[in-house]
């Protein structure tokens, strides 16, 4: 086994950190992916306009791929223990790939009226799928590799500068969405999948060619997980955990007392995030008065998404570093940003007003996502970062289950039953975790 990859212990972590160049890579398979979803997510609301579909059901489309994802992050997760983290990036990028190629398909089959509404979009959400069943193995694993190679006192602003990818592409994605509505080539509003089709498959050649391969770092291995205190204190987060030759660490549960205040504010927080992105695109159709025109909505969907994409980076490049900010402090200051966002938006009525409280939401959840992963990692020895990784990829998938149809179909009878219960689960957040979240002093400490 290559130095390179042996299995990391508290020496060479602190003194050989993940170089720049693998980092670059691991940036760029999470910035396809979220800069693909963002700019799909910004024609979608014209694209089911076009389809004559109620913006209920557009939404609905993605709650079988998110019900996947749930599933099938743990399972991906787990098996990067034993594969390896670049085997598992690969299958991811290749789910999206592929899922965005056919959901294109599908949906031009439908706005060129080979198929009806009804079965372009049971073919969507049918293509999306494999987005849900196979994109879930790329975060996990990406994750997992950066949690196991950073020490615990700069484990937050690593985890950031990887969920900062996300804010990127959201920033990338509706930037270029409008530039993929291809006319000329008979794509129309649909460009944007084929497109980032070709983007995905440029990213997973990259990640074959220049990621070195990785070796499994605890299963079956014979290692204690560094850090270790000797102590062996079910209480210290990094106690060692010695396994047996042909061993693997324990099952790591959603109910594990460690876990647990993290998923409830990661689970109530993350409904709130996805009921906004959900609602931001059917709001700025109707406020705008685009209805009637929806090939007209990407360009403003784009810019909301921009703005919201711009801060959250600020969140994540800039704050987060600049203050130092630990998982608790992310995490509540976050959550407490977004509900003034939320309150915002559901108020504002131009299109300056609507890209002003989105961005402020999504500097807030800019703020808690980081948080709440960091908190989930930290929460658990380093043996447990892969099995970590995939409860937070599950987590995050479930939002997206209901959550933007919920919000949506709110928002359609009244604006303020939509932005008021995002308010609520952003408020039960901050008091859970007021109470409930451990200190960042103790979390962020280094063990010797």
């Amino acid at each position: 086994m290559a130095e390179a990859d042996a299995p990391p212990d508290q020496k060479s972590i602190a003194a050989n950190p993940i170089s720049g160049g693998r980092m670059a890579l691991l940036f760029t398979v999470m910035l396809v992916t979220a800069a693909g979803n963002t700019a799909m997510q910004s024609v979608m609301p014209s694209i089911g306009t076009a389809l004559q579909v109620d913006d209920v059901w557009i939404s609905l489309a993605y709650s079988w791929s998110a019900l996947l994802w749930v599933v099938c992050a743990p399972i991906w997760a787990r098996r990067s223990d034993k594969r390896g983290r670049k085997a598992m990036m690969a299958v991811g990028l290749t789910g999206f790939i592929v899922s965005m190629l056919l959901c294109g398909l599908a949906l031009y089959a439908g706005l060129s009226g080979w198929l009806s509404a009804l079965w372009a979009l049971i073919a969507f959400a049918a293509a999306r799928s494999l987005y849900g069943g196979f994109g879930s193995a790329a975060p996990p694993a990406v994750q997992a590799y950066v949690a196991s190679r950073t020490p615990r006192s700069q484990r937050t602003q690593a985890l950031s500068l990887i969920a900062s990818s996300f804010g990127l592409g959201t920033v990338i994605g509706p930037a270029l969405a409008p530039l993929m509505v291809l006319p000329f080539l008979g794509l129309g509003l649909t460009g944007p999948f084929i497109c980032f089709a070709a983007i995905g498959l440029a990213a997973v050649l990259l990640l074959r060619w220049r990621l070195p391969n990785d070796e499994p770092q605890f299963a079956a291995r014979g290692l204690a997980a560094p850090y270790s205190s000797g102590s062996g204190a079910p209480s210290d987060p990094e106690a060692s955990l010695e396994l047996e030759e042909g061993e693997e660490p324990p099952r790591l549960g959603w109910r594990d007392m460690r876990l647990r205040p993290w998923i409830i504010a990661g689970f109530f927080g993350g409904h709130a995030q996805a009921m906004v992105l959900g609602i931001s695109g059917f709001l700025v159709l109707d406020r705008l008065g685009l209805r009637a025109t929806p090939e007209l909505g990407a360009g403003p969907v784009g810019l909301v998404l921009m703005a919201g994409a711009l801060a959250t980076l600020v969140a994540q490049w800039g704050l987060i570093p600049r203050f130092d900010l630990g998982p608790r402090a992310a995490t509540l200051w976050g959550i407490t940003t977004a509900a003034v966002g939320t309150i915002l938006l559901g108020v504002a009525g131009d299109l300056h007003m609507i890209a002003l409280g989105y961005a402020i939401a999504s500097l807030g959840f800019g703020l808690f996502r980081p948080g709440t992963t960091a908190g989930t990692s930290l929460a658990v020895t380093r043996a447990e970062q892969g099995q970590a990784s995939g409860i937070v990829a599950s987590l995050a998938g479930a939002s997206y289950i209901y959550a933007p149809a919920l919000g949506v179909w709110l928002y359609g009878h009244s604006d303020w039953l939509g932005f008021g219960l995002i308010v609520a689960l952003c408020l039960i957040v901050l008091g859970h975790g007021w109470f409930a979240l451990q200190a960042d002093r103790d979390l962020t400490r280094d063990r010797n």
